[in-house]
């Protein structure tokens, strides 16, 4: 994914392709690599647009959940964009959550993988532990269901954002108001098509996450995935493109090369 970084205003962002809106958002430790295999399968067809959250630039007041929820939606609103599909990761799946209940008039359907808003096992309260290599490797490799997911410079990345302290300090505020806010009463007021997409192997939202979020969202369906962990989507690419696919297909949206 050789993608090209937009930059307007306050806005960082990707934004590949024509058609219908495929927005992503990723998690706390997320990276806009994480979701190269879906840029590179739907972009023919889709617009697919990855907002980078501030997550290491909001004042430190605002960085929660309201912070990045307000960021999303400001950048929604920038790009004037309508009949969304969100499909977030982790973090980005509780937003793509609290987006659809504040703004659903601009949302047309949901894809969540591994998300927050019930449960989450994070780091705990031994984090972050700075300085220690091989516990930030070994943490990392926690999120999939193969540690060799956890490339080198994916732990590197993740140990150079736990030894700055500002960025630390900020990804500890988000994750903190993110388990605060637990989703069970509000997820039977989305209505809109929910796809999600579970790990068998998360450690983070194991699979019974996946199973309640199916039950208290009354739109859903719930599809597991085998030998994957916290990430479908980079351990398990083409299994995850196929079942995003049959659920893009299902929503009958005329897709880029259907509506000339």
């Amino acid at each position: 994914m050789e993608a090209l970084i937009k930059e307007e205003g306050k806005f960082k962002y990707i934004d590949q392709g024509e058609g219908p809106v495929l927005l992503l958002l990723h998690g706390l430790f997320g990276a806009l690599s994480n979701f190269r295999f879906i840029v590179d399968e739907f972009s023919a067809r889709y617009r697919v647009i990855i907002p980078i959250l501030p997550l290491y630039e909001l004042p430190i007041e605002e960085a929660n959940l309201k912070g990045l929820v307000d960021h999303t939606y400001d950048f929604i609103k920038y790009k004037n964009l309508n009949d969304c599909i969100l499909l977030g990761n982790s973090l980005g799946g509780h937003l793509a959550l609290l987006t659809a209940l504040q703004h659903p008039e601009r949302v047309k359907a949901m894809v969540l993988t591994g998300s927050s808003g019930l449960f989450e096992n994070t780091f705990g309260g031994s984090f972050p532990k700075r300085g220690d290599y091989d516990y930030i490797k070994e943490k990392t490799e926690y999120t999939f269901y193969d540690p060799l997911t956890a490339t080198k410079d994916l732990v590197d990345e993740v140990y150079d954002i736990v030894n700055d302290k500002n960025k630390a300090f900020r990804v500890i505020s988000v994750a903190r108001s993110a388990m605060r806010q637990n989703m069970a009463d509000e997820l039977p007021k989305i209505k809109v098509p929910v796809l999600l997409i579970w790990g068998k192997n998360d450690n983070i939202t194991p699979e019974f996450v996946g199973e309640e979020f199916h039950k208290l969202l009354p739109n859903s369906e719930l599809k597991l995935m085998d030998k994957s962990g916290h990430a479908p989507m980079m351990e398990k690419p083409e299994e995850f493109n196929v079942l995003l696919t049959e659920f893009l297909d299902k929503l009958k949206i005329p897709a880029a090369h259907e509506s000339h």
